[in-house]
């Protein structure tokens, strides 16, 4: 009987590897390691750059951690008040600009995306041919100076109210939602307005902090409206701009030169040096950070709204 068991346990099959998923899963990990390092070093390394000392930057060789620990190039930054007054501004015009663009976008989409609006094609055409022919900047100018607002904060969210790419991608999202929320909300009386923003925006979270999330970091990032319709203006300033012109100013100082002595001198003495290098890595860090503290509050939002249109019923 012994032996009969031995021959039947010696018999069942033995569960064999399946070593396509292990290599599969193993290919994608390194993929996805090397790209966080890929994506994550260069932003470590500009950190490291602006906490260390100019004259010591310049001799190269920084990787992740600064050779000679010092603040002054931030304090360079922000040595004049004009950084923390073009600091508000961005703040004021990103915030301004999203709220506004999330609002009316979201309406017209809406609009847009009921299938009993006759004009709901016409309008879309328009708005995406705009994203293929551009006036050209000095037809802009014109318009904006016609309109009376150039040295003007609308300047900042007039021209950005809408955007054609994220018209689109609202529609998109908001035609893939059930009617039937729209028709039960209708048998109970509600009207369009009330079905807009009582129904269907609570289901558009996702694509709503997608949009938000795009409009923020351009608005943020602007710094080209500024140069050209309101240079002249300081209380306008963003910080982009300031920015630009900070750096401006330092690299132009570091070509015409501190002169050697001079150098040689601040460096025996220990004393901290600001030079382009580090003043640029400084400049990177301030911009980057408010966009970096944001984020994290829109990241489930924006994984879900990157994958509009996926899906389709």
């Amino acid at each position: 009987m012994k032996k009969n068991k031995n021959k039947e346990q010696n018999k069942m099959p033995r569960k064999s590897i399946q070593w396509e998923p292990i290599i599969f899963h193993t290919i994608n990990f390194t993929l996805l390691i090397g790209l966080c390092i890929i994506m994550i070093y260069p932003m470590l390394n500009q950190l490291a750059i602006a906490l260390n000392d100019g004259l010591d930057a310049i001799r190269g060789g920084i990787r992740l951690w600064p050779r000679e620990f010092t603040l002054e190039n931030f304090r360079a930054v922000f040595a004049t008040h004009t950084i923390v007054d073009a600091f508000f501004m961005s703040v004021y015009r990103t915030v301004i600009t999203v709220i506004l663009n999330i609002i009316i976008t979201f309406m017209l989409a809406y609009a847009l995306s009921r299938r009993e609006f006759v004009l709901r094609k016409v309008i879309t055409i328009v708005f995406v041919l705009t994203m293929y022919f551009d006036p050209g900047l000095i037809p802009h100018f014109l318009l904006m100076q016609s309109l009376g607002m150039v040295n003007t904060f609308h300047i900042y969210w007039v021209p950005n109210l809408i955007g054609a790419f994220n018209l689109i991608i609202m529609r998109t999202y908001i035609r893939g939602i059930s009617e039937s929320y729209i028709e039960s909300a209708r048998l109970d009386g509600a009207g369009e307005f009330r079905i807009c923003w009582q129904v269907i925006m609570p289901l558009c979270k996702p694509v709503i902090a997608t949009v938000a999330l795009f409009v923020a970091v351009g608005s943020w990032n602007a710094w080209f409206d500024n140069f050209i319709f309101n240079a002249g203006t300081q209380r306008l300033a963003v910080l982009q701009f300031e920015l630009m012109r900070l750096l401006a100013a330092a690299t132009g100082v570091g070509q015409a030169g501190q002169g050697h002595a001079a150098q040689a001198a601040a460096a025996a003495a220990g004393v901290a040096q600001v030079t382009p290098l580090t003043i640029r890595a400084a400049i990177t860090v301030v911009a980057a950070v408010p966009i970096l503290m944001v984020y994290p509050f829109l990241q489930k939002y924006f994984v879900s709204g990157v994958q509009l249109g996926g899906v389709k019923e």
